[in-house]
């Protein structure tokens, strides 16, 4: 499985268009959440996602710090394979990318509820009471450097 990140001018039209696509089949379609997916941070982020001869099979953005919180975040997480390790190793690559392009910092993610042992797993820890977003209970998660 190959990693990529990208640029938002650096995507291709059909990579792109992929990857909105799979982030709408999930989290406004399966999720039945209609919000506004497209909110003008695409474009500040770098886009990772792991690939093989079937497509892409997970994805992550990474925001800079300043877009969203004070530190880069880890946002749009998302797995089109489930229960087979694939979320696991995208959230690894993105804490390590998050390493190579700002150093060694903090991460902030806010994640939905029912997914907060996954972030655990990782060194996240909440840092929230639960809140609506969209009609979704999230809380706010920070990975500290030397986790």
């Amino acid at each position: 499985m190959e990693i990529i990140i990208k640029r938002f001018g650096e995507l291709t039209p059909y990579e792109l268009y992929t990857i909105l696509k799979l982030r709408v089949d999930i989290f406004v379609v399966e999720q039945n959440c209609p919000y506004h997916e497209l909110d003008d941070k695409d474009q500040l982020a770098y886009h990772l996602w792991l690939e093989d001869e079937q497509g892409i099979a997970a994805y992550l953005r990474i925001l800079p710090p300043g877009a969203a919180f004070d530190t880069p975040a880890l946002g749009r997480v998302i797995s089109a394979r489930r229960r087979c390790g694939v979320g696991s190793k995208l959230l690894s690559a993105g804490i390590e990318a998050v390493r190579s392009l700002y150093g060694s910092t903090a991460i902030t993610i806010e994640a939905q509820v029912y997914a907060r042992k996954f972030y655990e797993k990782a060194g996240f820890i909440r840092t929230s009471e639960p809140f609506d977003e969209d009609g979704i209970p999230h809380i706010r998660m920070r990975r500290e450097p030397d986790r």
